[in-house]
């Protein structure tokens, strides 16, 4: 939660659990705005096997190749070949063809469906090797996501990220939504439904938590919740608000934003709700919007302790804090990349608020974005792409856009204003 916002939210009553609401159904509708310059010419043949299974994988694998905007999907012109078939390397070649995915779809004994997959190098005619999925009949588009992730990562060298989740909130109808998604905004399930606002949602290193802020008290709290079983625990619920919850890479504490004491300050509690209570920060000033760096040991934050919102840095002890921003005179919403190299924030130049990146080895900063109200960045757990909330037509809704502003997506929701997004880490 910022405490420099840029819109109010009203509240009233909380419904508790793990929900499937009809609002669930409206899932994220996305659209490609931006692609990579050179693209792979990528062939996804259809897999034997039954042909209604096969389409629901193949049609996710190739959806989630072509939205990434780095490959370029190929026609295979109806061709069935399994993970065994005989590759016509030169015929796949002349159609210039970089790589072919073959595969078949099986279903098991117990029921389940196995997917099996090989993938070819058409250019120096090898394989590239292949993978088995095992899945309940009802997932099969994460055994696409797993196919995709798999040819991502053999053809860029970097993990891929499709088999992740999204977390976000809906408002629609007066009520708010804690959404949980695909990454490609598919198979939307509500975690939380209620009439006061839900901010703030950041997910657990392993995945299996969402801390968030809920105004179901009347005033700011901050809550862990457990995805599987539904609970639900109070980890700060201080005199004044509490806000802006940030998990350590271990998992153990979060750093969170407390006025206990009088203005905003940040702490560190445990995420088990046992308490463990400790100051971060002296100031004068606000001091908001914690997150841990990937190692750990230090913690970005914003504060306006220099008289207008800049980026600072402290050790995740505490101690004496380093300004990190001095390019422009609103720098808020710090967000380091997962692998280190990189720092993203939500900017201000010429009244507009745009998604801003800073390389952390040179202090070089990088303008990611054109429209005006961005706010809330995530990073994709293999730090190439960025998640964010801006506002098209006076409605909320997510973006995507890659570290080199190349590649641009829009998720949206015909029936609701869609805010706050987190990108959860690798599946385990």
């Amino acid at each position: 939660m910022t405490l420099f916002p840029r819109r109010s939210f009203l509240t009233r009553s909380l419904l508790c659990g793990l929900l499937i609401s009809p609002l669930a159904q409206a899932q994220l509708s996305i659209e490609i705005t931006g692609a990579g310059a050179n693209r792979i010419p990528v062939a996804i043949a259809d897999f034997a096997g039954e042909p209604a299974l096969s389409r629901i994988v193949t049609g996710t694998v190739r959806s989630d190749l072509e939205r990434s905007g780095l490959f370029k999907m190929v026609d295979p012109g109806g061709s069935v070949l399994d993970e065994n078939a005989s590759i016509d390397y030169a015929a796949w070649k002349a159609r210039d063809t970089d790589a072919l995915a073959t595969g078949s779809l099986a279903r098991s004994s117990d029921g389940r469906v196995e997917t099996r997959f090989r993938l070819h190098d058409t250019q120096k005619a090898d394989s590239l090797g292949g993978a088995i999925y095992l899945t309940q009949s009802n997932q099969l588009r994460m055994a696409g996501h797993r196919v995709a992730d798999f040819i991502y990562e053999k053809l860029t060298g970097e993990r891929g990220v499709f088999s992740t989740r999204i977390a976000y909130v809906v408002k629609a109808r007066g009520q708010y939504h804690l959404q949980i998604a695909d990454a490609d905004g598919q198979n939307p399930a509500t975690a939380l439904s209620s009439s006061e606002p839900i901010i703030s949602p950041t997910w657990s290193p392993d995945g299996g938590r969402l801390a968030y802020v809920s105004f179901e008290k009347k005033k700011p709290i901050i809550i862990v919740h457990a995805l599987s079983t539904g609970e639900r625990k109070v980890v700060a619920n201080f005199k004044g608000s509490n806000s802006a919850p940030a998990w350590s890479p271990d998992g153990q504490k979060l750093a969170v934003v407390l006025s206990k004491d009088g203005n905003s300050q940040l702490y560190t509690v445990n995420t088990n709700g046992s308490g463990g209570l400790q100051r971060l920060s002296q100031s004068a000033g606000i001091d908001t919007e914690p997150r841990y760096s990937a190692d750990g040991s230090s913690i970005y934050f914003t504060s306006d302790r220099g008289g207008s919102p800049q980026i600072y840095r402290v050790a995740a002890q505490g101690g004496g804090a380093q300004r990190v921003t001095f390019d422009g005179a609103y720098n808020v919403s710090p967000r380091p990349s997962p692998d280190g190299k990189s720092l993203a924030f939500i900017t201000r130049r010429e009244g507009r608020f745009q998604l801003a990146v800073m390389d952390l080895a040179s202090n070089q900063v990088q303008v990611l974005t054109d429209s005006s109200r961005d706010e809330s960045p995530s990073f994709a757990p293999n730090s190439r792409m960025i998640l964010f909330a801006t506002e098209i037509g006076g409605r909320g809704v997510l973006s995507a856009v890659s570290i080199d502003g190349r590649i641009k997506q829009r998720l949206s929701i015909a029936a609701g204003d869609v805010r706050e997004p987190a990108w959860g880490p690798f599946l385990k």
